[in-house]
């Protein structure tokens, strides 16, 4: 099972420190059973010895470090004035951490203490207690009136009391640090066998520690032997005569506080040292670090359970490391509760979307009875028996020249319109039905449909009125038939939008009741559609003739909605014209970005429902651009085709001529070709052709004897007298007048 960070803090230091201890405690063993014990047991007494010393001074010396240098601190200053209490936690943990911190420089199971002597408190094993006069007396009378030093060590029941009046170096003492290091520690500090004796002086030959399997001296002895001791080197092998006994005394001096450490060296102890095998220290090494692995997963699995199983009940969350069981179980809980404070605003901020996604499910006949219920009483309306219902569509005419983008921007401004004209207690929400329409369900109570009908007139005629005031727009506005169940919000729908579509006979601005337009009779269907005009209309788009273009397009559609009173017959013939002018475009090749997708161009023109907008959309978006992309291409098509129409008249001038026959023969239609022809030339087609007959008559009367007669027939003058009136109408002078005048004399 894979385990947290949590069970790896607590199995790893006490594995650690266990292992440590036995593998420490085993390697000690280990190297004096190995060591020649016999000839170097002084030396390895001796190091023993020095060694204690040095931990135990390296120990004591942290502390006094430790507590030294914290003394300097602002923040020492501040605590030991502050009258800390249990509300100061602040305070409180900062000493209290400071004290910890201290321990890790030091030895365990050491009580450190911090004594305000200005406002009568002691911190002592996380613990907050105050002192009493008495109490405060006593510590002046124990550790500063009667001593000359800020720091020294005095021996208790139960090991020895570092203690340590703060400031140092200042005669107003404000704290005492007391460090009570306990025998267990010091007994784990000085480790030994049975047979080692340890004994521990002070200055003054007092006995501060010995080890429970040291020698039976009384403190006389001791203070004779650390009298001896005081006069010789800083270390050493002594030999005195104690009570008629000698005893060789190992012995190190601390250069620090004095003290004097002391082992006595006996024929026991090299006895049983001798006996330690190799073998029997790994066999005890290897079992106790077996034992405190089972004894650090043992702790580390018990303290470890109520954290997985409050991890367990949360939901798990991948985006945190969930080896850290407090920082996930932290976070877990505040994004619960994080997650409850954002529901609850978003249910308030969404009550506006949801009460209008509930309005768009009844147009969509997707909400149950049990639900429309319960949410209407949500949302704070309440439906009686006796109520009807009216759903009014509301569309743009034209975007009074906006872009097409701002349409979205206008419909929720007339949305919000609607909801000023309309009072709250007879409609539901307005909403945007789709990208063209705005919709409301109007509820009416205790009228009748002749009242219903008026009041929403009044309610039409006012948004008209409001929409064109303020955002100067023009809109048509389509109403169905009054029902009585909220759940038939589609079917009125449908009828509002069919209302709407008579808007192509009706303009714009129109407002449409559906029972208006469901009388009408249906009948055979007969489809009118204005051949000759859409021909005239093609014709001027090839010329380029702009004014002409949208002059016959504006008749054109005033034709095609005069004869199809019916909007689907209508739709169907602007479906026709759209498809011939796009076929017109591909015969021509014309190239227009509209007709690279032709559904969408009929889908467009389907959806405005305002004639003055359909004429906009054609004259701006197809036609134009085709009469410019016409102007661009047909310059030197007219003037080839004006000057194969000039070439037939010059080489068959003689002979049955007109643009019909020509337009048969060169595949283009009359009328277009007198256009071209006149456009190129100035003139008509007939008037040139008369023109080149009458040169070439007056050439012939100067150059040739032919009859009046033969000369108005070979020219195509079936009376002879037509082609006399023709002469003097162009020369003002009759045939034979103009051969007589040229006659050579």
């Amino acid at each position: 099972m894979k385990k947290g960070r949590i069970f790896y803090t607590i199995f790893i230091p006490i594995l650690v420190l266990g292992a440590g201890l036995v593998i420490s405690f085993g390697s000690y063993i280990y190297i004096s059973t190995t060591s020649s014990v016999i000839e170097r047991v002084a030396n390895t007494k001796q190091s023993y010895i020095a060694q204690t010393k040095n931990n135990l001074e390296n120990k004591i010396q942290s502390i006094e470090y430790a507590f030294n240098t914290y003394s300097t601190t602002s923040s020492f200053s501040k605590v030991v004035e502050n009258p800390i209490t249990e509300r100061d936690f602040e305070e409180y943990r900062d000493v209290n951490s400071q004290l910890n911190y201290i321990a890790t420089m030091g030895m365990e199971e050491t009580n450190y203490s911090l004594i305000s002597l200005e406002q009568n408190w002691q911190i002592s094993n996380g613990r907050l207690s105050y002192l009493s006069e008495s109490d405060r007396e006593d510590l002046y009378k124990t550790y500063i009136d009667n001593q000359d030093q800020s720091l020294f060590w005095i021996k208790t029941d139960n090991g020895i009391r570092f203690v340590n009046t703060l400031p140092v170096f200042s005669k107003d003492k404000q704290a005492i640090a007391l460090s009570d290091i306990s025998l267990q520690t010091l007994k784990r500090t000085i480790q030994t066998d049975e047979q080692m004796a340890v004994f521990i002086l002070d200055k003054k030959g007092e006995l501060m520690y010995r080890t429970e399997s040291s020698e039976d001296l009384s403190n006389e002895q001791l203070k004779q032997i650390s009298k001896e001791i005081s006069t010789q080197q800083d270390r050493g092998v002594l030999t005195l005569d104690i009570a008629n006994k000698s005893i060789q005394v190992i012995y190190t001096k601390s250069t620090y506080n004095n003290w004097n450490y002391i082992t006595l060296l006996n024929e026991d102890e090299i006895s049983k040292a001798l006996k330690t095998t190799k073998f029997g220290i790994a066999t005890m090494v290897f079992i106790l670090t077996l034992l405190i692995i089972v004894v650090a997963y043992v702790i580390s699995v018990y303290f470890t359970r109520p954290f997985q199983r409050i991890k367990h009940s949360l939901p798990n969350d991948a985006e945190i490391n969930t080896q850290n069981e407090i920082d996930w179980i932290i976070y877990s809980i505040d994004s619960i509760l994080t997650e409850k404070e954002s529901l609850q605003k978003l249910m308030r901020s969404e009550m506006p979307q949801l009460e209008t996604q509930l309005i768009l499910n009844l147009f969509r006949n997707r909400v149950t009875e049990e639900e429309l219920a319960q949410k209407l009483s949500r949302f704070g309306y309440q439906v009686a028996k006796n109520q009807r219902y009216v759903t009014m569509l509301i569309q743009l005419d034209n975007l009074g020249g906006r872009e097409a983008s701002d349409r979205d921007i206008m419909l929720l401004a007339i949305n919000k319109i609607v909801e000023e004209v309309v009072p709250k207690q007879q409609r539901l929400l307005p909403v945007i039905l789709n990208d063209h329409t705005q919709a409301t369900i109007l509820m009416f109570k205790g009228m009748n449909e002749q009242e219903i009908d008026k009041l929403v007139l009044d309610f039409a005629t006012t948004l008209m009125r409001k929409v064109k005031e303020y955002l100067q727009l023009s809109i048509s506005v389509g109403i169905s038939k009054s029902y009585e169940n909220l759940f038939e919000s589609k079917e009125a729908c449908e009828m509002s939008k069919q209302a709407l579509h008579h808007r192509l006979n009706l303009g714009k601005e129109s407002i449409i009741f559906y029972e208006e337009i469901s009388m009408t009779v249906s009948g055979p269907v007969l489809l009118h559609y204005p051949v000759e005009i859409e021909s005239k209309l093609f014709d001027a788009i090839r010329l380029g003739e702009e004014e002409q273009v949208c002059s016959i397009l504006h008749l054109l559609l005033i034709e095609l909605m005069k004869k199809n009173k019916n909007s689907m017959n209508l739709e169907v013939m602007l479906v026709r014209f759209v498809n011939n002018l796009i076929q017109f475009a591909q015969l021509s090749g014309i190239e227009i970005p509209l007709t690279q997708d032709n559904h969408a161009l009929y889908h467009r023109l389907l959806d405005i429902r305002n004639p003055e907008e359909i004429e906009r959309m054609l004259v701006e978006e197809v036609i134009l651009p085709m009469v410019w992309s016409m102007k661009e291409r047909t310059s030197e098509q007219f003037r080839s085709v004006s000057e194969k129409i000039a070439g037939i008249v010059r080489s068959e001038y003689d002979q049955e001529l007109s643009l019909e026959l020509i337009g048969d023969r060169l595949h283009y239609n009359p009328s277009y070709l007198s256009n071209i022809f006149k456009k190129e030339y100035g003139t008509t087609f007939s008037e040139y052709l008369m023109n080149y007959r009458l040169e070439m008559a007056k050439k012939w009367l100067i150059e040739t004897d032919l009859t009046i007669k033969d000369i108005a027939e070979r020219l195509q003058y079936h009376n002879s007298q037509n082609f006399i009136r023709s002469f003097r109408k162009k020369e003002h002078i009759t045939p034979g007048a103009y051969r007589k005048s040229n006659e050579v004399i």
